[in-house]
C-alpha cells in the first residue's frame, strides 16, 4: 500500500528533496544531503530541514556562483551570503483519501489529449503567456501533460511535477486568455486526478494564497488545504 493510500502525508514535507531522491533521481544531480533538478528541467533544489554548513556549501557546488537557487518550500534557513531573492505565500492543497472525481466534470473531457515531444514549443509559449509557474524545456519530463486545442492551437494545459512517494503533484494549470471561462481546467485537472488515483497515488498541489481564484476552483474540484507554505529562492554567493 503507497503511502498516498494509507493517508500518510509525511513525504509532503519535503516534496522536491523525496522527489529527489526516488522517482526524478534520473532528472537531477546530488552532493550529500543536498539535491537540485537539472537546468533545463526545472530550478527546484533541496536541502534537509536540518540543515547545516556542509549542506549548504554541496548545494553551492552543484548549482555554481552566482546561481539561482529556488528552494521551493523547504524551511531551512541558508548561510547569511545566499542572498534572498523572492518570498512568496501559498499553501499546498491534497485529495482526500477515498475520494472520487466528479463523474460529470470526467464526462466532459472528451477534448482532453496528451501532449509529447513534438508539443513542447507550444506548451513553452502557453506557460510566458500565462506564467503557471516555472516551465522548461525539459519540464515535460517530470510526468504526463495532458492539453486542450482549439483549432489546432494549443489553449489550455496541466501536467504532473513532483512525485514523492504515494502522491503526484499537478502544476503548470493554464489557459489562454482568449480561451478562458469554458471550463478547461475543470477539464484537465479531472483527468489528471483520475489518472494519478489509477496508478494508486494521490494527487496534491501547490497555489499561491493570492491566487483566490484558483484556489476557489481546486476546492470546488474535491481539493482540501493541507498546511501553509512559504516558497523561497535565494542567489548562491
Amino acid at each position: 500500500m503507497t503511502n498516498g493510500d494509507s493517508g500518510d502525508t509525511t513525504a509532503l514535507d519535503d516534496p522536491v528533496g523525496e522527489s529527489l531522491r526516488g522517482r526524478h533521481a534520473d532528472l537531477g544531480r546530488r552532493a550529500g544531503r543536498a539535491a537540485t533538478y537539472l537546468p533545463e528541467v526545472a530550478t527546484f533544489s533541496a536541502v534537509p530541514a536540518d540543515a547545516d554548513a556542509a549542506d549548504w556549501a554541496d548545494l553551492a557546488r552543484l548549482l555554481g556562483r552566482d546561481a539561482f537557487a529556488d528552494m521551493f518550500s523547504c524551511p531551512a534557513t541558508p548561510p547569511p551570503d545566499w542572498e534572498p531573492v523572492f518570498v512568496l505565500e501559498g499553501r499546498q492543497m491534497i485529495w482526500p483519501a477515498g475520494r472520487r472525481p466528479d463523474e460529470a466534470h470526467a464526462a466532459t473531457a472528451t477534448d482532453v489529449v496528451e501532449l509529447g515531444e513534438a508539443d513542447v514549443p507550444e506548451m513553452l509559449d502557453l506557460a510566458a503567456r500565462t506564467r503557471p509557474g516555472p516551465f522548461w524545456p525539459r519540464t515535460r519530463d517530470l510526468g504526463t501533460y495532458f492539453g486542450v486545442r482549439d483549432g489546432g492551437s494549443l489553449v489550455a494545459m496541466a501536467g504532473e511535477r513532483l512525485r514523492p512517494p504515494g502522491w503526484t503533484e499537478i502544476s503548470a494549470v493554464c489557459t489562454a486568455p482568449e480561451a478562458r471561462g469554458r471550463g478547461h481546467a475543470i477539464r484537465l485537472v479531472t483527468a489528471l486526478v483520475t489518472r494519478i488515483l489509477a496508478q494508486g497515488r494521490r494527487p496534491f498541489l501547490h497555489v499561491a494564497d493570492a491566487n483566490t481564484e484558483a484556489i476557489a476552483l481546486y476546492e470546488r474540484l474535491g481539493f482540501t488545504s493541507r498546511k501553509q507554505v512559504t516558497f523561497r529562492g535565494f542567489r548562491t554567493p
